[in-house]
């Protein structure tokens, strides 16, 4: 490399180092995204290599990238790359990441009535739409709603060995219900221990694969059952939906400290029907409170990944099968999940890399 190379090579990692991408919210210098950086002449190509899915997000950073790269002196040509790289991450201490799964993230609330199924198949079909493969799994075993809001009701899972079970898929994801294996209007009335079992089941007899991140659909509440799963599923992280008004508030915080407590990192919060605005006359108003998931977010030191609209048609296209992301994908909700989605991503991609699989496992035998 001559001393005019080196000084280009210089000189592009400091124009990139000003350039904050706003899903990482840093530069992709720090970032460690900058990859393959080639100087000829004039010519410089690069590759910018994200912890996550942003598909949608590929033009705007190419742009970007180019614009800054374009400014710099002796610069004529500018080739970039953009392409997403989702590794496996740690998990609870004592427990490994599940076969075919890189990710598990446990989407749960406090209490019921928040919206949390909405959110998490809603962040699921975005991850997806984003370039991830995917899968959800629904765990209310009491209340299971994924089957109607993917439009998957009357559907059962294949059994190839007659051992597991093959996901359903809806719109790009891999799907596991314990609706799929009971009448829709047949009551659950099964103890706890009988409910972790059967979770424990559709888990690990699930043909999941190859998948970047499985969001799981967790029951509501803080009680045994939840404690449970989130001691025996192997989670990378967890995301709490809550509305903004006090009681939600403090139920979500009871479930925040629930996952505290089994060692599983807060990802973060979503605050949903933070806002109502009519469709009649456009007026904006905070029906539920004003400002609690960012209290919150402070008070644990968390972040709040984004704040959710209280819209009829979120709700109307939920109940027809079609959830916001796919149903009305231009749509500002639709836009306000695939942000959400993008910044989930990459909390889940700061945590550490897993590294179970490139040990050996050593078998000390007496001979």
């Amino acid at each position: 490399m001559t001393g005019s190379e080196a000084l280009s090579l210089d000189a592009v990692y400091a124009a990139l180092s000003g350039l904050i991408d706003p899903d990482l919210q840093k530069d992709y210098v720090t970032a460690k995204a900058v990859k393959n950086v080639r100087i000829a002449g004039s010519s410089v190509a690069l590759d910018i290599e994200l912890p996550f899915p942003a598909q949608s997000r590929h033009g705007a950073i190419r742009g970007a990238v180019r614009g800054c790269l374009e400014a710099l002196a002796g610069v004529s040509e500018v080739e970039i790359g953009v392409r997403t790289q989702v590794i496996a991450h740690v998990v609870q201490h004592g427990l490994k990441p599940l076969p075919g799964v890189k990710n598990i993230v446990a989407v749960a609330s406090g209490k019921g009535g928040v919206g949390k199924s909405a959110t998490a198949v809603n962040l699921a079909l975005a991850l997806a739409q984003e370039g991830a493969s995917v899968g959800l799994l629904d765990a209310d075993i009491y209340g299971p709603s994924l089957p109607q809001m993917l439009g998957l009701s009357g559907r059962e899972p294949e059994s190839v060995d007659g051992q597991s079970m093959e996901p359903l898929e809806a719109f790009g994801l891999q799907v596991m219900s314990i609706g799929f294996l009971i009448e829709a209007d047949a009551p659950m009335v099964w103890r706890g221990p009988m409910v972790t079992q059967a979770l424990d089941q559709l888990l690990r007899q699930t043909r999941w694969r190859d998948l970047d991140y499985l969001v799981v659909d967790m029951p509501p509440g803080t009680g045994d059952i939840q404690l449970t799963l989130a001691q025996k599923f192997p989670v990378t992280g967890a995301v709490i939906v809550t509305t903004p008004q006090d009681i939600a508030l403090l139920d979500a915080r009871k479930g925040l400290k629930m996952f505290e407590k089994v060692g599983i990192p807060i990802l973060g919060l979503v605050e949903n029907m933070s806002i109502h605005i009519c469709s009649n006359c456009g007026h904006a108003e905070h029906i539920f409170g004003e400002g609690g998931g960012e209290r919150m977010a402070a008070d644990y030191e968390v972040e709040l990944l984004g704040s959710l609209p209280l819209d009829r048609s979120i709700r109307e296209l939920a109940d027809a099968g079609r959830p916001t992301v796919v149903g009305a994908p231009d749509s500002p909700a639709a836009e306000r999940y695939r942000s959400i989605a993008r910044r989930v991503a990459v909390k889940v991609g700061e945590r550490a890399k897993d590294m179970s699989s490139r040990f050996p496992n050593i078998v000390v035998q007496n001979t």
